[in-house]
């Protein structure tokens, strides 16, 4: 086939031994690669419990992967989430995805436990197990220098080793697999990193369509403001919706209290860059450059960060919100629940975290020190124990990132209906409510949102099993993809088959949580979104969401995702969608 390398590798940890198996053609194509294809796999043992060594810890990548094609350098790393208990995925950047290709690879699937601390080495067509017990606790900056010279590399922190449920894999130094406790499943396994490197070349079947396809894209690319505009991504990353966030009156400050932060003019894109005059950095192949990195390396905040470093705990010191990041990066921590949980705990102990407070706290989450080792359980968690429940602005048990749901219905269903947890990614509706891209929709209103976000999930499954980054979506749509799908792979594609593709893996994931006891009382939202509004001025008012409203929108959703009334999966649907049935 061309695209896909056909094989993927199994790695046994208990016995220390590894396998390579070749790929059934026809699961590829249901599937794609990345999250498709890791959902395919792990659906098999989705109700294990996460630490159990028959979990598996999945990497995949895609057909895009290792060719020409735009913003195709990430892969998707999946298990069962420690921090939620449902479907658990990264889709994350850097050059481990591309090596893996060339090293011969579509994925590689890890099962058992390693009786110490161990390393995985990937070099073309063979797999090594090291002994790496002289890097337990170490920080993932120095781990990463060390295995210099080894190709890409993805590392565990102390937090995983400690346990901390939102722990993440750092890859190539900078970028973040950071959702869902992703981390937590390696150091169950006894793994502190993976090392892959690989001389080979991705066969794609007609390189002149490649070519032409990829130049429509690059020309889209370039005419959107929000990609490469003055004020957009490439300039400032993605905090360049810092301001934005705010315009809008929903900003995320003091734990979801409020939705403007009155110093959020301190705390801007503008002032990061002013500050710290950072460079472009980005994943391996890509032209937007949405990373920012300064002279010495520090790595510049992302925009969740920066919002939730600054508006969620009301911290306007700016250095505090660049040492945040980088303790969570060495740490190993997401920094959306790390933020939220700090927030959380604010919240609880009436109790306003300085920023020196804010940092050492971080510290004390990754050690497992004082306070930290409760506040690594994560928000819902920790409110629990405290007696206050209430208080945790998580859906499914993961921490909401930074928008506010008041102030975009459409992202309030998308974070009550994610497989994933409060996620804005599955759908981000954002695109549509506030960018106005592809269409601009009332951000006030559910009408017509429970299409909107089915679609915007689609898309997204498919943007993440290509693989592709979802900001060349602001610009391209799934017409130019499928070009350059059907360029690589030979395969003749329509878009239409392509969301196809993307509602089967949407269902698959409905269908594992379904299989893991979650049901319509988890598709929610906290009641103070309901309750309390965000912001009251005149102007821009940002009232409580009406329930029965988001409940219609919900009842809406299940029927356009052709789920019961009750929010699981049918059986005929799944068969329709070439799924099995449980």
């Amino acid at each position: 086939m061309y695209g896909w390398c056909e094989k993927i590798a199994r790695i046994n940890l208990s016995d220390q031994t590894w396998s390579v198996e070749t790929v059934d053609p026809e699961i590829l194509k249901k599937f794609i690669g990345g999250r498709g294809l890791a959902g395919y796999y792990l659906r098999k043992r989705i109700t294990h419990h996460w630490d159990d060594p028959d979990m598996p810890l999945l990497i995949f990548t895609g057909p895009l992967v290792n060719t020409r094609s735009p913003t195709s350098g990430r892969m998707t790393i999946m298990s069962r989430s420690p921090l939620t208990g449902t479907v658990g995925d990264s889709s994350v950047g850097g050059s481990f995805g591309t090596e893996l290709k060339k090293a011969g690879l579509d994925g590689i699937i890890i099962t058992g436990k390693s009786h110490t601390l161990a390393g995985i080495e990937i070099l073309n067509g063979s797999i090594r197990i090291t002994d790496a017990r002289h890097l337990a606790g170490r920080q993932t900056g120095y781990v990463h220098s060390l295995l210099k010279g080894k190709g890409s590399r993805a590392v565990i922190g102390p937090a995983a080793e400690n346990g901390v449920v939102f722990s993440s894999i750092i890859v190539d130094r900078h970028f973040a697999a950071g959702r869902c406790g992703i981390g937590r499943v390696p150091a169950s396994k006894n793994i502190k990193y993976i090392t892959v490197k690989g001389t080979c070349k991705t066969k794609i079947f007609n390189a002149l369509d490649l070519k032409g396809a990829r130049e429509d894209i690059f020309r889209l690319a370039a005419a959107s403001p929000v990609l490469l505009g003055e004020f957009g991504i490439s300039r400032f990353g993605t905090g360049a919706l810092y301001d934005l966030m705010d315009a809008r009156r929903m900003m995320p400050t003091d734990n979801f209290r409020k939705t403007k932060f009155s110093r959020a003019s301190l705390m801007n894109a503008h002032a990061f860059k002013k500050k710290y005059a950072p460079k472009k950095s980005g994943c391996r192949g890509c032209h937007i450059l949405c990373k920012k990195i300064t002279k010495n390396r520090t790595p510049m905040p992302e925009f969740e960060t920066m919002s939730h470093f600054s508006a969620l705990l009301e911290n306007s010191d700016i250095q505090s919100v660049v040492r945040a990041n980088r303790i969570c990066n060495e740490m190993g921590m997401d920094t959306i629940s790390a933020a939220a949980t700090l927030a959380c705990f604010s919240e609880i102990s009436q109790k306003r975290l300085a920023p020196d407070e804010i940092v050492s706290l971080l510290v004390d989450i990754g050690k497992k020190r004082g306070v930290g080792r409760d506040l690594g359980r994560g928000a819902a968690a920790y409110a629990k124990r405290s007696g206050h429940s209430d208080l945790a602005m998580a859906v499914k048990g993961q921490e909401l990132p930074a928008y506010d749901p008041r102030g975009a219905y459409g992202m309030a269903l998308a974070y009550a209906t994610s497989t994933r947890g409060g996620c804005h990614l599955r759908a981000y509706p954002i695109s549509h409510e506030i960018l106005r891209k592809p269409v601009a929709t009332d951000r006030f209103s559910f009408k017509g949102k429970a299409r909107v976000i089915k679609i915007g999930e689609d898309l997204n499954a498919v943007a993440d099993s290509l693989t592709a980054c979802k900001f060349i979506f602001f610009a391209a749509s799934l017409e130019e993809y499928a070009k350059i799908y059907t360029a690589v792979t030979g395969i003749k594609t329509s878009a239409q088959d392509l969301f196809k593709t993307g509602e089967r893996i949407c269902y698959n994931e409905r269908m594992m949580n379904a299989a893991n006891g979650f049901t319509e009382k988890d598709d929610d939202l906290p009641d103070r979104f309901f309750n309390s509004p965000g912001y009251k001025n005149g102007n821009i008012d940002i009232d409580p969401i009406d329930r029965e409203a988001f409940l219609k929108a919900r009842s809406d959703y299940y029927a356009v995702r052709k789920l019961d009334k009750k929010g699981m999966p049918v059986p005929d649907t799944a068969r329709t969608l070439g799924l099995d049935v449980l």
